[in-house]
């Protein structure tokens, strides 16, 4: 992996995670001597995580880690006792590691100008056996710096010029889907499987490039292809729950373009590459009925960008990142709150039938995505009646 070229964010990780090892294997004399604090600017976690390992591995021996480790949370303990720690030297250990979390607290309203005063004091003259670790996540830095949003930039510039006046800089900026790809492929390659191009692909789609998920689903396709040497696009469709979802977001897209014939054979792809063919009937009806369930929501409160929809959605009932504006898009082609709840109806109708062990169950989901893909046929007046009654 150190032979390729990296982007933006890899490669201040990669440049910080040397700088460390290589201070902790000649503490004498290093080539780049290690300074009191170094600030991990971004909220880009996997790359958080890869610095936090390095430091640990470098300073903090497992005997030692309850002695020499600290994680302090600017919002329950404030700067100046996270300083007076950091001043202190440990009686039990020879060297501090301080992780100080919630650094925005540090740039909410007020001047803070006493807290940045006890800042330049420590710093003018640091402790040379502690290491301030400061975690700035409050901030996005994009994969192409160029694009940062204006809020990002003035409070990355703020940070420069605060804490950077003392502290190295480390931006971890978003990985892109090309990192993401080139990383996953390297660790399978780590991992004895060459994992086939079309699979890395999807991969990091059906994942929105997310690193830590990303990382989370090649330990288990490497498991799960233990002793044949290779990753397949089709195990990443069996495996990767992202990857099954995208394909449930293309069949709503067809339904709710109102395209029956394509919702159809979106089906029956699905169907085929399901582990329990037609007894995944199921979960597929769940998880239809949850789509529509956020595009209700979505389209109640209006929702018509990926910032609102991360309000929307609650915790627990959120979407994977890809696919929120696949959710705007098509929640939008509903005309009223009436038009979903008729397809939530329809859903609880077959999810009824589908628990009643029909003979065919196939039949059940294709009758019932031809319904949700067609247009509603104009009510009956009976029907009306009953409809206004029910609301």
């Amino acid at each position: 992996m150190s032979g390729q070229r990296w982007g933006a964010g890899f490669a201040a990780a990669g440049r910080f995670v040397s700088e460390i090892e290589e201070a902790a294997q000649n503490s004498a004399q290093p080539a780049a001597p290690l300074k009191p604090g170094y600030v991990l600017a971004g909220d880009e976690i996997f790359l958080q995580e890869k610095c936090r390992a390095a430091v640990l591995r470098a300073f903090v021996p497992p005997e030692l880690r309850d002695f020499c480790l600290s994680d302090i949370d600017l919002a329950s303990t404030n700067i100046f006792e996270a300083l007076d720690q950091a001043q202190t030297p440990s009686l039990m250990a020879p060297f501090q590691v301080i992780f100080i979390r919630n650094v925005r607290q540090l740039y909410t309203r007020g001047a803070k100008k006493e807290e940045f005063a006890a800042l330049n004091r420590y710093f003018a003259s640091p402790n040379p056996q502690a290491l301030l670790i400061f975690v700035a996540d409050f901030l996005r830095i994009p994969a192409d710096a160029r694009r940062m949003e204006m809020d990002d930039k003035n409070r990355y510039e703020r940070l420069r010029e605060t804490l950077g006046e003392h502290c190295g800089m480390v931006e971890l900026s978003r990985v892109s889907e090309e990192d993401a790809m080139r990383w996953a492929v390297a660790t399978a390659e780590d991992g004895k499987a060459k994992l086939e191009p079309e699979a890395a692909r999807q991969l990091v789609d059906a994942l929105g490039a997310d690193m830590m998920l990303i990382a989370s689903e090649i330990e288990k396709l490497l498991l799960y292809t233990l002793g044949r040497g290779k990753i397949t696009l089709g195990d990443v469709e069996t495996m990767v729950l992202g990857a099954k979802q995208r394909s449930l977001y293309e069949l709503t897209d067809a339904i709710s373009a109102k395209q029956p014939s394509r919702a159809l054979a979106l089906l029956d792809g699905l169907l085929n590459t399901s582990d329990g063919g037609e007894d995944s009937a199921i979960g597929h009806l769940y998880m239809l009925a949850r789509t529509f369930r956020q595009m209700l929501v979505v389209l109640e409160k209006n929702v018509r960008d990926q910032r609102a929809i991360w309000q929307a959605l609650w915790q627990g009932f959120r979407i994977p990142p890809f696919a929120a504006d696949d959710l705007i898009k098509q929640a939008r082609r509903y005309k009223s709150k009436r038009e979903l709840t008729r397809s939530l109806r329809l859903i609880a109708r077959a999810d009824l039938e589908l628990r009643s062990s029909p003979p065919d169950k196939r039949l059940v989901l294709e009758r019932l995505v031809y319904d949700l893909a067609s247009e509603p046929k104009p009510p009956s007046p009976w029907a009306s009646a009953q409809l206004s009654f029910e609301s």
